[in-house]
């Protein structure tokens, strides 16, 4: 999303944050570009050149007590000065009342202003998930995500290949589905995915030959959950003969989604694989890798180690002549 609008902001956080617009109408339809919210600061005793104006300005207590001690040429120079940048909009909290010429500046600069009753430390508490939600990276994949064993699995491969009966067989067997065919992926922080489902065609599955079915309405409420962060990602492939497929698990694949790292397994497709269980293996190798257990790597530790001593008892039985 690259900006919100500050009539979607009153419409959407208005009864939770408890605002007010003071303008009226003026300036609603201005973008707030930026997902921080700040105090204007120094900017009201003159100094500008760090002011960063691209965000949502609060007024607390601070700023309306300083502001009414000026006198009333100075006040309104202070608010002059803050007003002609591009601001997107102006919050008062505490519920206090705005120096009069603040709303008059603002109605000519077309900027809004916004009163909350909310404390300013509270109004910032509420404010910032909002605006982290709306602007955080965010993209659309055609896979399925069903959380298996608390882990998020992210269903990718061609269409018709099976992904949404993996999920199926999944959700009979007390996982949970998240999403299927559409899944919407955000970003959260630095490297927290979460996936969920189109708003419309959450929990509903397509399966060839039946049709659409609804999972909560079929397996209840517990086989379906409304997000999941995303953990690992399962590529299901045509069995191809002629390609190499990991066997060992040593080197570990990875591949990339809203630029952060997540684990991928590639599952080859053939007659007689039980998909459901490897899922379900995956999920829960997944869980032990996590809590600092590596199979293979230990595998791998135990052979060398015994490769090893092979070699020091071999050498010794070369160098005994008695």
């Amino acid at each position: 999303m690259t900006g919100l609008r500050v009539r979607d902001l009153l419409e959407r956080k208005g009864d939770p944050l408890q605002l007010e617009a003071l303008t009226g109408d003026v300036g609603l339809e201005r973008l707030i570009p930026s997902p921080e919210a700040s105090s204007p600061g120094l900017v009201l005793a003159g100094y500008t050149k760090r002011f960063a104006a691209n965000r949502v300005h609060v007024l607390g207590e601070t700023e309306i007590t300083y502001l009414a001690s000026l006198g009333a040429a100075e006040r309104r120079a202070s608010l002059e000065t803050f007003v002609r940048f591009d601001l997107p909009c102006v919050v008062i909290s505490k519920g206090q009342d705005p120096p009069p010429e603040l709303l008059e500046l603002a109605r000519a600069q077309g900027v809004p202003v916004i009163r909350t009753k909310l404390k300013t430390a509270e109004f910032y508490r509420r404010l910032k998930p909002f605006l982290d939600e709306a602007f955080a990276p965010n993209t659309t994949v055609h896979a399925s995500l069903a959380d298996v064993f608390g882990v998020g699995l992210l269903f990718l491969g061609r269409s018709g290949i099976g992904k949404s009966e993996c999920v199926l067989d999944l959700v009979e067997r007390g996982h949970r589905l998240v999403a299927d065919d559409i899944v919407h992926v955000t970003r959260h922080g630095n490297d927290v995915l979460i996936g969920r489902g189109h708003e419309l065609a959450r929990h509903y599955m397509e399966i060839r030959g039946v049709g659409l079915i609804d999972i909560r309405a079929l397996f209840g409420v517990r086989a379906v959950r409304q997000q999941k962060r995303v953990e690992v990602v399962v590529q299901l492939d045509d069995w191809d003969a002629t390609r190499e497929y990991d066997r060992t698990g040593l080197d570990g694949q990875t591949t990339q989604l809203l630029d952060i790292t997540l684990p991928l397994v590639t599952v080859p497709l053939n007659p007689g694989k039980n998909l459901t269980v490897i899922c379900e293996v995956v999920a829960m190798n997944h869980l032990l890798r996590y809590s600092g257990v590596d199979s293979a790597k230990h595998f791998n530790e135990r052979l060398l180690k015994r490769m090893a001593e092979r070699r020091e008892l071999q050498q010794y039985l070369e160098e005994d002549y008695e």
